[in-house]
This record gives structure tokens, C-alpha cells and sequence, in this order.
């Protein structure tokens, strides 16, 4: 039978498009899916602020009577303004390995995209740079993380007999925590935090994090990030849903605030106990005993997930980003942390690659975000 694509108009077609992944990946152990509420949520316009310079439609496809794949539209016009490309983007994207399935939805995508006087289509991003982006090439072996997309060798490779070519790579690295912190580092960090005027800031609460920093750390993010491919500014109502979305597992151990002498926030390092294992376990459900698997994960962790690192620019060339990581790794020894993981990097930054570059790692994944002329 051919494909037939229906496109999502209900909140009960919503959870089928957005729970698909746990029929593909079901038996796939290095698949992490994200919290289903946090997707419902997002493809949802009332409760998304990027809506307001954003539009989407969702697609699933049917073949025999089951269900057996799924994608999104989006056209993010700021991106459009921003970086003078007329491209829309495709997002959420899973099938199974049908070549007929994969053509068919990405066809339903480009035709959309071209009606809306689209001249390319990239993907997978989502509506921003803190969605989770990027399709997997390299590391197929690997865990995921509660950050980023898994998916199978053969996605890529059908990308690639539909027309697609790389138009950005990110590189993920595995990072070994040190058994201890050199003396001469931890003096070389004593005399920078006293050269550039920062310092470490011991915050004690989650609530005490966001409503001193909070806003803080996303309006830092903006102005970091600016010139990276891909980002866009954040509204308020943005920075807000991004504070509930990435601040809610945040701990005193794991996340460093370095603050200069007005207590202002000059540079951050979020990194979360790792929640893989248990998102694993639960398929992103919180009932009726994902709560308990992520309080666990959360308590004992014996890996972390870097999230976002920022330092305000007048601090870059100070090498104060080295504070940041010190005081990382040394909650990491503290706490019996064995690795962590960086999360995407793109390939160009070497700026952020360059954190890394004295400790003990291993590149190993690598995502792509492909790209096609309409």
C-alpha cells in the first residue's frame, strides 16, 4: 500500500505523533527519549512563546494501517531576518527504515515549505538553537542524552539519496574527570579570579539561582551565543520558558555561577546529573515511577551532562572560563562524578572546544544538520 500522510489537527493526534519514537526505538538501548510533556508542550502554539515568530504543522504517516513516521514544519522568521535565508526547517523527524515512508514525508515538508515562498529546507532543528537539533552520523553506538536526538545509521543515509548534503556539524565529546586538581592550577585560578575581578558564587537553592540569575543567565546566552549558526533572540516570555525548562534539575554541585564584584552573573557553566538511564526507563513518563527514577538519578549521579556554558565577552580573553571548570571538576571529585558530557558543539567553535583541550576525552558522536535547495 502507498503512504498516506495526515497531518495533526487534535491534542489526541498530538500524543500519538509525539510518544511515535517508543515504537521504533523500543528495543534500542542507546535512545533517550525526552519528556513528553516538554514536546506536547512545544508543538503546542498556546503554550510556546516562539510562536510568536514562528509557524508549524506536524505530519504522521500511515502504511498498512499503522503508524510509521512523523515530522514537523517550521518556519522561524527571525532565523529568516537574521541570517538572510529563506529556508524552513524540519524537526521531530522519525520512521522506519522505508525508504517510500522517508521520502514521502519530507516531500510533504518541501512542498509546504515552497507554498510558504520557502527557497531551502534544513533540519532537524527545532523552533531555536535550545531545542534539541541536529540528526546523528557519527556515535550510533552511544548513549544519548536528555539533550540531544537519537536516531538510526539509516536516517542519514536516506537524507542523503533524497538530496541532502551537510550544512553544519556538531561534535560531542566523553570527558574523564581528573583524579585531583594540580596544585599550580588551583594557584593559576586563585590568580586569575583576582586579575579579571571574579569570583566563584556559592549559591545555596534553586529558588535562590532563578531569581537572582535566572533571567540573567538567558540574557548571557543571547549575547554569547549571538554570532553561533543558527540562533535567534530570545523574547521575555522565551528566557521564561527556558528558565522553567532548563533550570528545574539544576544543582548547587553540578551548575557554577562566577560573578564579578557588583554580584553580577559574568559567566555560567549548567551541567545536570545525567538522566539517560532513567528517561530510558520511564519513556519520558513521570507516572507512575519516572519520578522516582529521576530523583535517584538526580541524587547518585555518576555522570553529568554540560548543558550551556557562557562567559560575558569582556571576560573571554581572560581565561576566566577556566574558574568554571575547576570548580566543575572539583564537585565532580567531590561527588564520585566518572565522566561527563558535553552535549553538541559546533564543529567551528573552537572557542568552547578549546575548554577541554588539557583534559582526558573522546569525540565520540558527531550530529548534522542537512540542507536542500527547494
Amino acid at each position: 500500500m502507498s503512504v498516506e500522510i495526515r497531518e495533526v489537527r487534535s491534542r489526541a493526534e498530538l500524543r500519538k505523533f509525539v510518544a511515535f519514537p517508543e515504537i521504533i526505538y523500543a528495543n534500542e538501548r542507546n535512545w533517550v527519549p525526552s519528556f513528553l510533556f516538554d514536546d506536547m508542550n512545544t508543538l503546542n502554539p498556546k503554550k510556546n512563546p516562539a510562536f510568536e515568530f514562528c509557524e508549524a504543522r506536524c505530519w504522521t504517516a500511515w502504511k498498512d494501517g499503522r503508524m510509521v513516521g512523523r515530522i514537523a514544519g517550521i518556519i522561524n522568521h527571525r532565523f529568516v531576518e537574521k541570517w538572510g535565508k529563506k529556508f524552513a526547517r524540519f524537526g521531530w523527524i522519525d520512521f522506519i527504515e522505508d525508504f517510500e515512508v522517508a521520502s514521502t514525508l519530507v516531500t510533504t515538508v518541501e512542498d509546504w515549505a515552497k507554498a510558504k515562498g520557502m527557497e531551502g529546507l534544513h533540519g532537524p532543528w527545532g523552533f531555536t538553537d535550545l531545542d534539541r537539533e541536529g540528526m546523528l552520523v557519527e556515535g550510533f553506538g552511544e548513549q544519548a542524552t536528555f539533550a540531544t536526538i537519537y536516531n538510526y545509521p539509516y536516517y542519514p543515509a536516506f537524507m542523503e539519496r533524497l538530496g541532502y548534503a551537510k550544512e553544519v556539524d556538531w561534535v560531542e565529546f566523553r570527558v574523564t574527570t581528573p583524579e585531583s586538581i594540580p596544585e599550580k592550577v588551583l594557584r593559576v585560578n586563585e590568580l586569575l579570579s583576582k586579575r579579571a575581578g571574579v569570583r566563584i558564587y556559592e549559591w545555596k537553592s534553586k529558588r535562590e539561582l532563578i531569581s537572582r540569575f535566572g533571567a540573567q543567565v538567558f540574557e548571557l546566552i543571547d549575547e554569547a551565543y549571538a554570532g553561533l549558526y543558527g540562533t535567534t533572540p530570545l523574547s521575555p516570555r522565551q528566557i521564561q520558558a527556558y528558565i522553567d525548562q532548563y533550570l528545574n534539575f539544576v544543582d548547587p554541585r553540578f551548575t557554577k555561577i562566577m560573578v564579578d564584584s557588583q554580584d553580577k552573573l559574568a559567566g555560567f557553566a549548567i551541567t545536570i546529573p545525567s538522566l539517560s538511564n532513567a528517561l530510558y526507563k520511564s519513556k519520558g513518563r513521570l507516572f507512575p515511577f519516572g519520578w522516582a527514577r529521576l530523583l535517584a538519578a538526580l541524587r547518585n549521579p555518576t555522570s553529568i551532562d554540560m548543558m550551556l556554558v557562557a562567559v560575558r565577552k569582556e571576560y573571554l580573553a581572560r581565561g576566566v572560563v577556566a574558574l568554571l571548570m575547576t570548580a566543575l571538576n572539583k564537585s565532580a571529585i567531590e561527588n564520585g562524578i566518572k565522566e561527563s558530557e558535553t552535549n553538541p558543539e559546533l564543529e567551528t567553535n573552537l572557542a568552547v572546544q578549546g575548554i577541554w583541550k588539557d583534559y582526558p576525552k573522546r569525540q565520540h558522536k558527531r550530529r548534522r544538520i542537512f540542507v536542500k535547495a527547494l
